[in-house]
């Protein structure tokens, strides 16, 4: 089992407020899993002495379950997913903290997981195996991981509904594209065929006027040319509306 570090970080632990500043985001330490409940609690004590307080306000493993002790919605074995909303309602923690550190002899390693409590999804995540290590390096190097984990979540997370919806909208638009261009390329030749239509039928409506007046006798084909043409524009003036 490690010990806490310097007499700094004794301070640093100590001077801890009891409450978050509204510019600090509350993380909680939900599950730790080690050899022995002491090297569990050493971990929580070496991750709060060195983390950052200017961001992040540390909410210790004892602090998480008693405010989730009366609730009726949670249950002990929560760790992901949607029962960690009840966790974010009763301990206004942002982000809660799985950590692992198994082994023996010289080999030794750890998991830790950062679980955003609003949709109960996994943010990040750090694992490292070590076949000839101490257990103190490893705890050590599960602290900094831990550390370094926080330092990378941005200030405000991202609205996943938002993207879940967007992605959504892409999927969708990746689907009908192919019918969309489908649908494009048949409404030109559409209306290449109703303008072709509507052109001859109007030729062949002069035409037939033409040859009905001018021609002596008034030939009746006229009229009938005259007639089909009219026909077939007006065929060509429907396929164009559609």
């Amino acid at each position: 089992m490690i010990g806490l570090g310097s007499g700094e970080a004794h301070a640093q632990h100590a001077a801890k407020p009891a409450q978050p500043s509204v510019k600090q985001r509350i993380v909680g330490i939900l599950d730790v899993r080690g050899p022995s409940p002491a090297d569990e609690a050493t971990f929580e004590r070496s991750l709060e002495s060195q983390l950052d307080t200017a961001t992040d306000w540390l909410s210790p493993r004892a602090k998480m379950r008693e405010r989730l002790r009366n609730s009726t919605k949670w249950t002990e074995g929560c760790l992901v997913h949607h029962c960690l909303r009840e966790v974010m309602v009763q301990t206004n923690a942002e982000l809660v903290i799985l950590a692992a550190l198994t082994g023996s002899g010289t080999s030794f390693g750890f998991v830790v997981t950062l679980v955003r409590t609003d949709t109960g999804r996994v943010v990040s995540q750090a694992t490292e195996r070590c076949d000839v290590c101490t257990f103190n390096e490893t705890m050590n190097a599960a602290v900094l991981a831990t550390i370094a984990l926080l330092n990378s979540v941005p200030d405000k997370l991202p609205d996943e509904s938002a993207q879940q919806g967007a992605a959504v909208d892409l999927a969708v638009d990746m689907a009908v594209m192919p019918v969309k261009k489908q649908l494009t390329t048949t409404r030109r030749a559409t209306s290449r065929v109703g303008l072709t239509l509507t052109i001859a039928g109007l030729v062949a409506a002069a035409a037939g006027t033409a040859t009905y007046l001018l021609v002596d006798g008034k030939p009746e084909y006229g009229l009938a040319t005259a007639a089909a043409g009219g026909g077939m524009a007006l065929g060509g003036i429907v396929v164009l509306a559609f």
